[in-house]
């Protein structure tokens, strides 16, 4: 009796191992397949990507990111209203500025400002034909190496390649714009003599370049921090293009 007990005791737990090692088998065989996929994943990269996909998935980003700026900007108060960009007068001539309004010239002070960042929003479209000049000029190797460059890579090439062209053409928009404040002649006026006596940079020594440069400043701000974004998110972009090319480089 007890040797039949004992039996059958010895084939339930046979059973069991053999149970729990078949588990174990599948288990191993998932987790194969699982490893198998998520490593084919992460182990692509950029060398997996092809260079169209590199090249187009690139140059969508930088064209969605230069259309966001350049639509953000070149609205009313794109800077006036964005404490980000919003042009105020010179620090070397904030004591000027103090004196206007311990005058009674406040009003015009606070309308200098206000003309200065309008004339800034007036000039920012402009350049967005500048920008997409440059994206489509862009090589492959431009496009490789701003794809795994640091998050202002793009920015970076940006102003190597457009702040000269955009310089020239803002500025004659901006000298325009600033025509009809009257205080402009009084900056110019109190600028100059500055720069005479060191106080004032010779760049901002006139409101239309000092403008210009600071419409400039914004800009290339405001595209860095959308090249951020698509960077730090690429999964939250519109286009799986550009999840593709910018999820395999995302940390």
């Amino acid at each position: 009796m007890k040797k039949i007990i004992l039996a059958t005791l010895l084939s339930v737990a046979a059973l069991q191992v053999n149970a729990f090692d078949l588990d174990l088998k599948d288990l191993g065989e998932a987790v194969k397949q699982v490893g198998k996929k998520t490593g084919s994943d992460s182990s692509a990269g950029v060398s997996a990507l092809s260079d169209q996909e590199t090249n187009d998935g690139l140059k969508a980003a930088l064209n969605q990111g230069v259309a966001k700026a350049v639509g953000l900007l070149g609205a009313s108060n794109g800077f006036f209203g964005n404490k980000e960009v919003k042009i105020p007068l010179p620090d070397s001539l904030k004591k000027v500025e103090k004196g206007m309004r311990l005058v009674g010239m406040g009003d015009q002070a606070d309308d200098l400002v206000l003309k200065m960042n309008r004339a800034a929003e007036a000039a920012v479209p402009e350049a967005k034909a500048l920008l997409v000049s440059s994206i489509k000029q862009m090589s492959l190797s431009d496009a490789k190496a701003i794809l795994t460059g640091p998050d202002d890579a793009a920015t970076q090439y940006f102003k190597k390649t457009t702040s000269a062209d955009m310089g020239e053409k803002f500025l004659p928009i901006v000298t325009k714009a600033t025509e009809k404040v009257q205080l402009a002649q009084t900056y110019n006026k109190y600028a100059e003599l500055g720069s005479q006596f060191g106080v004032v940079d010779k760049e901002n020594a006139n409101i239309e370049q000092y403008v210009t440069n600071k419409a400039l400043d914004g800009l290339y701000l405001m595209i860095a921090k959308e090249e951020a974004a698509i960077r730090k998110d690429p999964i939250g972009q519109a286009s799986s293009l550009l999840k593709k090319v910018f999820g395999a480089v995302a940390k």
